[in-house]
């Protein structure tokens, strides 16, 4: 093909110098109907209470646990002292030291032994609704000193 005196056109160049060019036409993103919005928001306003919900009792488990092995070790650490022979006074203050102010402290003795009983109820946020009392006890030998 030529193009006029001296040129030649290619075919893929024919309408690429002279004329209107074409331009693809970009169509307009489609909006979400407004009912696809609406079950966003249900969907949301569903799961997020139960999300809340699972994370509290998590929390609230973990505090559970945490309490329950607070009141052992103190329980552990007053039947230790009652059998290197320390005084009542001088176990409640570990135990009460270790286990919480809100704790309650028991030592029982009979027939050589020595049990140390540890109560308390467990404190949160959500743990508290739930009037949770916890106890832990230990007993030990009482050491004769001779």
């Amino acid at each position: 093909m030529h193009g006029g005196p001296g040129r030649s056109v290619r075919e893929g160049d024919a309408g690429a110098s002279s004329g209107p060019q074409l331009r693809p036409q970009l169509r307009p993103q489609s909006q979400p109907e407004r009912g696809q919005q609406g079950s966003v928001t249900a969907e949301v306003a569903v799961v997020l209470p139960v999300l809340v919900v699972l994370l509290a009792l998590l929390i609230g488990t973990a505090q559970v646990g945490a309490v329950q092995l607070r009141l052992e070790e103190a329980a552990r650490a007053g039947a230790r002292e009652v059998m290197r022979g320390e005084n009542s006074e001088s176990v409640e203050q570990t135990v009460q030291r270790l286990a919480g102010r809100h704790a309650s402290v028991r030592v029982m003795s009979g027939s050589g032994w020595t049990t140390v009983e540890v109560r308390s109820t467990v404190e949160g946020p959500v743990v508290e609704l739930l009037d949770i009392e916890l106890h832990a006890s230990a007993s030990g030998k009482e050491e004769h000193r001779g």
